[in-house]
């Protein structure tokens, strides 16, 4: 049985106390915090560096799900491990090596995620997917925080939740994009686990909306996904 989680996505945080937003989130029940690591090429906009990870990584103690919206991401591998990475998360779209940068992230005795854009077909995984702990699909267009939820990506949790059971594997389903209180409960029941959560934890009370998110979550039909 597969836990549902919210992993908290500092990108819509308030940069200004990012430290006290992040303790706050966590505080109020989020076990897991995402942080989007962008290179200005493989998406437009550029965020956090090793420095940004290293830093918090002192303060919090929770799970550091480190996403990479960069090119070639083996060159970073290391680093980002060594900046206290409990999960990495890497574009399929990215690398033309994705194997071998899932053996790096398992070298490293991390957990290691793959990621797909909204138009990328399920079918870049086939040769991967035993290997993996997570798979994240992107429910917007990757690069900015606040967009909207793209509705066809339900059709694609189903297929993806369905292709694990019929492989009989146990990786985490993530979704990540345009998830709030409207969103969250189709995303569950359709197969997800893990839900980032951004503007609707940072644009308002953190611990409020932390823990609406949770309840709502947990009201949903499928609150455990098998």
């Amino acid at each position: 049985m597969r836990k549902n989680m919210i992993a908290v996505s500092i990108l819509s945080a308030n940069f200004c106390h990012l430290q006290q937003d992040i303790t706050e989130a966590v505080a109020a029940g989020s076990k897991q915090i995402h942080i989007d690591v962008m290179d200005g090429i493989f998406v437009p906009s550029i965020s956090f560096g090793m420095p940004v990870i290293r830093s918090i990584r002192k303060t919090v103690q929770c799970c550091f799900d480190i996403h990479l919206m960069i090119e070639q991401p083996e060159r970073y591998i290391d680093a980002i491990a060594d900046c206290g990475a409990d999960l990495i998360t890497v574009h399929a779209e990215s690398t033309k090596h994705l194997h071998r940068v899932i053996q790096q992230i398992k070298a490293r005795n991390l957990k290691a995620g793959i990621a797909v854009n909204p138009a990328t077909p399920l079918e870049v995984l086939d040769y991967v997917l035993e290997d993996v702990d997570l798979v994240l699909l992107m429910t917007v267009n990757p690069g900015f925080g606040g967009q909207k939820f793209i509705p066809q990506m339900i059709d694609k949790i189903r297929m993806l939740r369905d292709k694990r059971n019929q492989l009989n594997l146990a990786f985490d389903i993530e979704v990540d994009g345009g998830i709030n209180e409207n969103t969250i409960c189709e995303v569950i029941d359709a197969g997800a686990n893990i839900c980032v959560a951004g503007s609707a934890i940072f644009d308002r009370d953190i611990s409020k909306s932390v823990k609406k998110l949770f309840a709502i979550m947990n009201d949903s039909k499928n609150s455990t996904s098998v």
